[in-house]
């Protein structure tokens, strides 16, 4: 996959683009997308990040959790995702149980590269997985560390519920994002954290952080495109918004999107939590 972005003569975002970016204070914009068709519609509007997220469980699948997909899935899904792709990086959603030691995740994140087309893998943590993130990055893989909600621990954690406002809860997550910078995490990702808190962990790391629900202090947003295209049955998370609303056309409202990523437009205090 990456031979066909050189050959292409097209610049691709890396993760030297997406470092150098935080640096400038140019704002990193994200979304999911699950088909070839979608892809490359996000790869001619310049999203500089697309997720092959195990969110396709929900939105694909019709699953009512994360949890079913597995790694199967994820390269069926992220291989038509990176042929589209010329400019973008890939990124794609190592599933639930499939890094539970670092041999496993290994084996994972090499198929998600060998197969799936993938240049950053993504696993849901806290500095419990040290290790985990450090193997990876040993082996020269790629990997964002998803902190704050993790739907994959989402019984654990007792639902789909804010991370961090309690003062234990901020201490923790701040730890947890500065060791997994240590281990050699390339970028963080924060889903429903309070926004001075996402700020703050932002600032006080050197890799770049991606938000979701998490204010517009980070250096970057991702949302999963049906949300944002309002097609997602059900209710709306409230961090998403529909950017198709008031007859916009798919490409009109992946592009105002990005623009308002990039002007700090989006998200608002509408669309963050406090």
């Amino acid at each position: 996959m990456s031979t066909q972005r050189i050959e292409s003569n097209i610049k691709a975002v890396t993760v030297r683009t997406l470092h150098d970016m935080k640096q400038r204070h140019d704002k990193i914009v994200c979304l999911t997308a699950y088909d070839a068709s979608f892809a490359a519609l996000l790869d001619e509007v310049e999203i500089d990040v697309v997720l092959v997220g195990d969110s396709l469980g929900m939105v694909v699948q019709g699953e009512s959790s994360t949890l079913p997909v597995t790694v199967d899935h994820i390269i069926y899904h992220g291989r038509a995702v990176a042929r589209a792709c010329k400019r973008a990086l890939v990124m794609q959603d190592m599933p639930f149980m499939s890094y539970a030691t670092p041999d496993q995740a290994l084996h994972s994140a090499a198929r998600l590269m060998q197969e799936g087309g993938a240049h950053m893998v993504k696993l849901e943590g806290t500095a419990n997985q040290e290790n985990i993130v450090r193997r990876l990055s040993d082996c020269g893989i790629p990997v964002c560390a998803h902190l704050g909600l993790r739907p994959q621990f989402v019984h654990k954690l007792g639902g789909y519920r804010v991370q961090g406002r309690e003062q234990d809860g901020a201490a923790a997550l701040l730890r947890d994002a500065t060791h997994l910078e240590q281990a050699g995490a390339d970028v963080l990702l924060l889903e429903c954290v309070p926004s001075i808190l996402a700020q703050e962990i932002t600032a006080n790391v050197r890799i770049p952080v991606i938000g979701i629900g998490a204010g517009n202090g980070c250096d970057g947003q991702v949302l999963v495109l049906y949300d944002m295209l309002g097609i997602t049955p059900g209710k709306r998370p409230r961090f998403s918004k529909d950017f198709l609303a008031g007859g916009n056309t798919v490409r009109g409202a992946i592009e105002s999107f990005r623009r308002d990523v990039k002007n700090g437009a989006f998200p608002s205090a509408e669309h963050s939590f406090q």
